[in-house]
């Protein structure tokens, strides 16, 4: 699995800035509803109802809020980068700049798993941070997210 496979360039968003999660999970929703043909309040509200079992911020700037959704067919995503960084709960207490979200099948069990850790990693890398984080341009956010060396999903 790479995420060139889950990750649509018009899935890849830079912002200025968004004013509480709420409104973060609504454009993703928006967004996977665009690109991947999910309904927006479905999506929404899967991503909602699992951030109410606890925050998806991993630290370090980023989140990686995830749902599963019925009807899909495969593990899809979306990337938003935020100039202002968003209050989310993170476990470290620091507000998120670097957003990826998930959305996989309802039934899926070990590709929900492997694209998780597969973002995980690769927004665990300090280099791949700081180029996203340098970057505003969506193209180019998708090409530094998809590009590189291909980390394999255990």
């Amino acid at each position: 699995m790479e995420l060139s496979e889950i990750l649509h360039p018009e899935a890849v968003k830079a912002f200025g800035k968004l004013t509480s999660k709420k409104r973060l999970f609504l454009d993703l929703g928006e967004v996977a509803g665009a690109c991947y043909g999910l309904e927006v309040n479905s999506a929404v509200n899967a991503l909602q109802d699992r951030e109410s079992l606890g925050p998806t911020g991993v630290g370090h700037g980023v989140a990686l809020p995830h749902a599963r959704i019925e009807g899909l067919d495969r593990v899809v995503g979306a990337f938003f980068r935020l100039d202002t960084p968003l209050d989310f709960d993170a476990v470290d207490r620091q507000p998120v700049d670097l957003i990826f979200a998930l959305f996989a099948p309802a039934e899926s069990g070990v590709d929900h798993l492997k694209a998780l850790a597969l973002v995980s990693r690769t927004m665990r890398d300090p280099d791949t941070c700081t180029k996203l984080r340098s970057n505003a341009d969506a193209t180019t956010l998708h090409a530094i997210l998809t590009a590189g060396p291909v980390i394999k999903a255990a």
